[in-house]
């Protein structure tokens, strides 16, 4: 719940847009969430001869297993030679088998990217002419789909609404209503955050294998496949989260033990021992629920969005501050719901709990305004990412979605003002009532004796309608001094005044629960938790898309370099794995060629190591070719510049068209190749 605005935070307000301009104005390329932006074979290319190997190049580097990379014939046949290699940077590539048919051969793969999210897919290529396949377009789908998709996303959802309930619950009783650690309720409320983010944590580690693999429900208990994900950084992300959920069950267990117990005794006995007690244990509860808190947190930040991509040194910690906050504000709702629900009669949610954290709430919104600006333009990079790419979409309906929960929280804000004012001129009224109050004695008896009179019509007409004898015996008959008095009988003493306390519990419960002003605030709390529960859902979404940016990014990489003649724009650039088959025979050939359109070019190759290093070698040939106007092969010789570099100026090209770019590398006296790709130059 926020406060009004005042000037002070107007101003903090257009600091933060001005800043989020600012950062949107001058985004720099990052990527997360690994996307295709390249591929030898192109898609839909129809080739010659049969290429010796199959190479992807993805937005960044992924996590490959044996069958990650499958090439398929027509019929179905897998053709590929061993496993996929790195042969540079952020390019894998596999072998293929010699002598090939002629027809459409099926591309499909399946990874993960080093923010722990499968991402596969597939496409075609030909070799002399296209022909029918019986390979589905879907060949590459298995991984992040189907029911075990299903289950890992619901599973992902279960895991963070734990979290919150849990830490948010935890800080709600710490930080605003200290009495709420003896109130069963919220006892079962942040049990149940335990309980729900631990079954999630274990239901996720056994679905991960078969999520980014096969995808197949039978493959959850495969130890196999369990050891291989205990390996990975996901995996132990999910079980360093386990180890922190066993101190999160010893804080739980103080919490609702020996904290409360301390609160108990300070409540009766108003004792300063006990009172400096429960201060020292509540100092170290918020110490130690910090610490384990913001590692629960780190369990997510360090194997997803924020661990890869731009600047992960800050956006981890970042992350980590973001999902406190969203545990405190979300959490602390919750709690607060049920506070205002299921609360006891005797054990009353005061005013200042609720203006307590209607200030944790505030500082919250600040801190997940901060960091959410950060985060928004580290995943987009640009405005147009907001309506372009699903990500942005996404994040605008979460956008909308919090500002429909802070106009919430400003209602329950009015009446949570309104509860403070009437609960004052209570107080006033009450001090004044006191001033003719004869004796403290008689104002404590005076409920029990209207508690009495208030019985004696009800009392009196069950004595009439059976024996006396009968009367005597019952505790109506007790209470209504008939057959004896309730001081000569000490059961019959202790059941009169349990009837009364209870009689007391109904009538301030009766009380509170018809106050306006509370009912008021109950219906806007549960608003607010009503929307709480679908940004949760949103959030869980984001979390599993692509990020904005690395979608543009593999768009552009994949998009034609010129469409037209009067196109003049930009470079071209093409990469084109290697390998002569002798020592040292792998590398990457990368070549530049500006601004790639018709008439004289610039035209600059680099040669490298498959760790990225410069490569000079003995020779190396480039040749441009027009096949569909027959035009060509035009020799281009370039020359050596530096390590790994040789450049050529005036290269012509001309005419428009799909000109096919070949390079002859030669690694020693014997072991030579002729790599080609085709591009749209002109």
């Amino acid at each position: 719940m926020t406060p009004t605005i005042t000037p002070r935070l107007r101003t903090l307000v257009l600091l933060l847009l001005a800043v989020t301009g600012a950062l949107f104005a001058g985004a720099a390329p990052a990527s997360a969430h690994a996307a295709l932006t390249g591929s030898d074979p192109a898609q839909g290319v129809v080739v010659d001869r049969a290429p010796t190997q199959i190479s992807l190049t993805f937005s960044e580097q992924v996590a490959m297993g044996d069958n990650s990379l499958r090439v398929l014939d027509p019929k179905g046949k897998a053709v590929q030679s061993g496993g996929p290699v790195n042969v540079s940077g952020t390019t894998y590539a596999v072998r293929l088998h010699a002598g090939l048919a002629d027809g459409t051969y099926t591309v499909a793969y399946q990874v993960v990217s080093a923010d722990s999210h499968p991402v596969a897919g597939a496409y075609t290529f030909s070799i002399g002419a296209p022909s029918r396949t019986v390979v589905s377009s879907d060949a590459g789908a298995g991984a992040g789909g189907g029911v075990v998709g299903g289950l890992y996303s619901f599973g992902r959802y279960l895991s963070y609404a734990g979290f919150i309930v849990l830490v948010g619950g935890a800080a709600f009783v710490l930080a605003c209503w200290r009495q709420g650690a003896g109130v069963r309720a919220l006892q079962r409320l942040v049990v149940g955050g335990w309980l729900t983010l631990t079954a999630a944590t274990l239901g996720l580690l056994l679905l991960r294998g078969s999520y980014t693999s096969s995808g197949k429900l039978g493959d959850v208990f495969d130890l196999d496949l369990l050891g291989q994900v205990l390996q990975t950084k996901t995996g132990a992300a999910l079980v360093s989260r386990l180890l922190l959920l066993a101190a999160a069950a010893l804080f739980v267990a103080v919490l609702f033990g020996a904290y409360a117990r301390r609160e108990e005794e300070v409540e009766e006995e108003a004792d300063e021992d006990a009172a400096a007690e429960r201060r020292d244990l509540g100092f170290g509860l918020a110490i130690g629920g910090i610490v384990v808190a913001a590692g629960l947190a780190a369990s997510w930040a360090m194997a997803e969005h924020a661990s890869t991509g731009l600047q992960p040194g800050i956006a981890m910690p970042v992350d980590i501050v973001h999902l406190l906050a969203v545990a405190c504000w979300f959490g602390g709702l919750t709690a607060l719901l049920v506070a205002l629900y299921r609360a006891p009669a005797d054990t009353p949610l005061g005013t200042d709990a609720v203006r307590r954290f209607s200030r944790l709430a505030f500082g919250s919104v600040l801190a997940l305004v901060a960091t959410g600006v950060y985060q928004s333009w580290r995943q987009l990079g640009s405005w147009s990412a907001f309506t372009d790419t699903r990500y942005g979409q996404l994040l605008l309906v979460k956008l909308g979605l919090v500002a429909v929960m802070v106009g919430l929280a400003w209602i329950s804000r009015r009446w949570t003002g309104r509860l403070a004012e009437r609960g004052t001129a209570e107080a006033e009224a009450g001090s004044e009532a006191a001033a003719d109050v004869p004796s403290a004695e008689a104002q404590e008896q005076a409920p029990l004796a209207a508690a009495e009179r208030a019985d004696v019509p009800e009392q009196a007409s069950r004595s009439a309608a059976v024996p006396t004898g009968a009367v005597a015996a019952g505790p109506v008959g007790a209470s209504a001094g008939v057959a004896g008095s309730a001081d000569d009988d000490p059961d019959r003493a202790a059941q009169l005044a349990r009837q009364r306390v209870a009689v007391e519990t109904a009538r301030r419960k009766r009380v509170r629960d018809a106050d306006p002003n509370r009912s008021g605030l109950r219906r806007s709390v549960l608003a607010e938790a009503a929307v709480a529960v679908v940004l949760l859902a949103v959030t869980t979404a984001l979390t599993q898309t692509e990020p904005g940016r690395t979608e543009q990014e593999a768009r552009a990489a994949t998009a034609p370099a010129a469409s037209s003649p009067a196109d003049t724009s930009g470079a071209l650039t093409l990469d084109m794995p290697f390998d002569t088959g002798g020592t040292n025979g792998k590398g990457l050939v990368r070549i530049d060629l500006d601004p790639a359109r018709v008439g004289a070019n610039e035209m600059h190759l680099y040669v490298q190591r498959p760790d990225g290093r410069p490569y000079d070698i003995p020779e190396v040939k480039v040749a441009l070719t027009l096949k569909a106007k027959k035009i060509g092969p035009l020799p281009v010789a370039p020359e050596h510049i530096t390590t790994g570099h040789w450049a050529a100026s005036g290269v012509q090209v001309p005419m428009a068209g799909d000109w096919e770019v070949a390079v002859t590398v030669r690694t020693s006296d014997i072991d030579q190749v002729t790599v080609s790709k085709n591009a749209q130059i002109g």
